[in-house]
């Protein structure tokens, strides 16, 4: 903790962090701890989650998803005919020693350098404890972990949307419309906030009478959940994030989102048509079962579910993330692009 903070300080040039602030927490987010159980463990039995003052399950703490840095999204090809639940405990520890060793010796290149010279502080990535993951890949339906294929109508609308770079790529870049919103620290976009990221990988679960917050590091984003049955916003307005709204199901609170941006969409779907239904679940005190099934039958020919594990960690909450729209990376990229098109003008 003490070199994020660090590095933290160096990259960004801040002298002070302000961590974001203190809310209250439910009995679940004062389990301290920064391990993760083992799958075996998560499953044996079923878990009640205690309750908040006014009768809510208490999904309230600080949670992490950075053991799954290195979780294959859908089945890989070693795991051909197999299901998750056919993964022993012996063989999933074995593939995350691999995985382990690999994303560390993968981490050099991941600034897109391939002579790994300029990959940045290491101690800025969340890539050191891959083997405390539960998951051998993500997605869980269908049960061969594979996403459906996308429908005709989806392969020409991809086709036809602007490509879009990376301040990883390397790239010549026009204009900052070139890079992606992620770059420019506007949104990742959702369910893509969730995901599990190179750092910042913190979130924040406060629940109030009537709503529930989930506060996220990367790209400083919170979703505020209402519980009341109210209807969606109109359709034309549209989120980056979408409109959520959830209830309960037993332990579950179940979220139901739509109306996203097109500019934000998850995996090019339809932003007028793509559905997503959540279930945050707790399966020990220490796990948070977060399941997404993205339901957009003009992009894939089913609906289909990913889930990824949530694991309290009070050792790392949310702390101010340091980016912003206009910041001097866009200009510095945009600058290096015209300093290359003038050296190779003056070479013709």
């Amino acid at each position: 903790m003490v070199k994020r903070l660090f590095m933290l300080a160096a990259v960004t040039g801040v002298s002070v962090l302000v961590a974001a602030p203190a809310f209250a927490q439910g009995a679940a987010g004062k389990q301290a701890t920064s391990s993760a159980p083992s799958a075996s463990s998560a499953s044996s039995k079923k878990y009640v989650p205690p309750k908040t003052p006014w009768g809510d399950p208490d999904l309230q703490g600080n949670y992490t998803n950075k053991y799954e840095q290195a979780t294959p999204f859908e089945r890989p090809q070693e795991f051909e005919g197999k299901r998750i639940e056919d993964i022993q405990a012996n063989e999933l520890k074995a593939i995350l020693e691999r995985r382990q060793q690999t994303a560390i010796e993968r981490a050099p290149f991941l600034s897109g350098d391939p002579t790994g010279k300029i990959a940045g502080p290491m101690e800025f990535r969340d890539i050191y404890e891959i083997k405390k993951s539960i998951r051998p890949w993500f997605v869980t339906d269908p049960s061969d972990g594979k996403i459906p294929p996308t429908t005709p109508d989806a392969r020409a609308r991809q086709a036809s949307r602007p490509a879009r770079g990376s301040s990883f790529s390397n790239g010549v870049y026009d204009s900052y419309e070139n890079l992606s919103l992620y770059d420019r620290c506007i949104t990742r976009g959702y369910p893509n906030s969730m995901m599990p990221a190179i750092y910042g990988d913190s979130f924040k679960i406060i629940q109030g009478q009537g709503y529930v917050g989930i506060m996220m590091e990367m790209i400083h984003e919170t979703r505020i959940i209402p519980l009341d049955n109210r209807p969606h916003v109109n359709k034309g307005v549209a989120l980056d994030m979408g409109d959520p709204r959830g209830h309960w199901e037993g332990h579950t609170l179940v979220v139901e989102s739509t109306n996203f941006k097109e500019r934000s969409i998850y995996r090019n779907a339809n932003p007028e048509k793509m559905r997503l239904v959540e279930r945050f679940t707790r399966i020990s005190p220490t796990v948070l079962d977060w399941s997404v099934t993205v339901d957009d039958p003009t992009t894939w020919t089913r609906p289909w579910t990913f889930s990824i594990p949530l694991t309290v960690n009070d050792e790392e909450p949310i702390y101010e993330y340091a980016c912003h729209e206009g910041n001097y990376a866009i200009s510095n990229i945009l600058n290096g692009s015209r300093t290359s098109e003038k050296e190779a003008a003056a070479k013709k």
